[in-house]
């Protein structure tokens, strides 16, 4: 797929986070993906991860072993790197506001009603398609990947980050419904900034909602931990049979305990291999 994101404005930025922990074993680099051989392995890691594991439907035409559609080629795309392996790892994809004009739209806008983002003052990006391989899944790589993010969030000035985190509804609904019903009102979002869900859950085949400790599931998790909010209401994605819960992230109140370890100094070395194309 071509690679069409508007290159008026480039900032080349990069950094190399060495992590210790539960994944010692490797050395992980997050840039952004630069040739189409790069772009293309990120779609075949979402296509392991969302088709392959958790059964999302994609058109019978796709190429092979792929997961994409026709937004990706106005995303940048954000991928951490084994640097022993060479693998992508992680991935999520970035819509840019000018890009999103360019496209005809944000993605989160085929799931809610965003008109009220229409009044917000300052720049807003979204992120979309977030996957770790399944040996990947802790910490350290999800910690590798917001690097990336918060960086290229403090580098173009973006005032808000948003998207959707999802839950599997494997179960019919029911954890997406505790954690909506349980978290919701403590990351409620800002006064007036109202997102409606433009298709709700299923009803469940029980209403009693079982009580206890949530398995969140960990990217939802990191975005709560940074300091976002979510959204009420859950969109019932059946294609990827998901239940996709509205993430809105402002960068002043990024959660600093966690942000530390996310933006590294500026004079961090830089490796020319991995030079992304930060492009407002």
């Amino acid at each position: 797929m071509p690679y069409t994101v508007d290159q008026s404005e480039l900032i080349h930025a990069d950094q190399t986070k060495r992590v210790d922990g539960i994944d010692a074993g490797h050395r992980l680099q997050v840039g952004l993906a630069v040739t189409p051989d790069e772009i293309r392995a990120t779609f075949a890691l979402r296509h392991r991860v969302f088709v392959e594991e958790l059964g999302a439907k994609i058109p019978p035409h796709a190429p092979k072993g792929i997961e994409s559609d026709d937004l990706d080629a106005y995303c940048h795309h954000l991928v951490v790197h084994d640097l022993d392996t060479g693998d992508v790892v992680a991935c999520t994809r970035i819509l840019t506001d000018t890009q999103a004009k360019v496209a005809g739209g944000f993605y989160s806008a085929n799931e809610f009603d965003l008109s009220a983002i229409e009044h917000i003052h300052g720049r807003v990006m979204e992120i979309g398609r977030t996957c770790v391989h399944p040996d990947y899944r802790n910490g350290a790589t999800i910690g590798t990947l917001w690097t990336g993010l918060a960086q290229f969030m403090e580098i173009n000035r973006f005032a808000y980050l948003m998207g959707c985190a999802s839950i599997s509804m494997n179960d019919g609904g029911l954890l997406a419904r505790q954690i909506l019903s349980q978290m919701s009102h403590k990351f409620a979002l800002p006064t007036g900034l109202e997102i409606t869900t433009k298709r709700g859950l299923p009803p469940l085949a029980s209403n009693r909602l079982a009580q206890g400790d949530l398995k969140i599931p960990p990217l939802l998790k990191a975005y709560l931990r940074l300091g976002a909010c979510m959204g009420s209401e859950a969109y019932w994605d059946e294609d990827f049979n998901t239940a996709d819960v509205f993430i809105w992230l402002d960068r002043a109140k990024l959660q600093q305990r966690y942000l530390r370890h996310f933006v590294q100094r500026k004079d961090t070395p830089r490796s020319d291999r991995y030079l992304g194309r930060f492009a407002a």
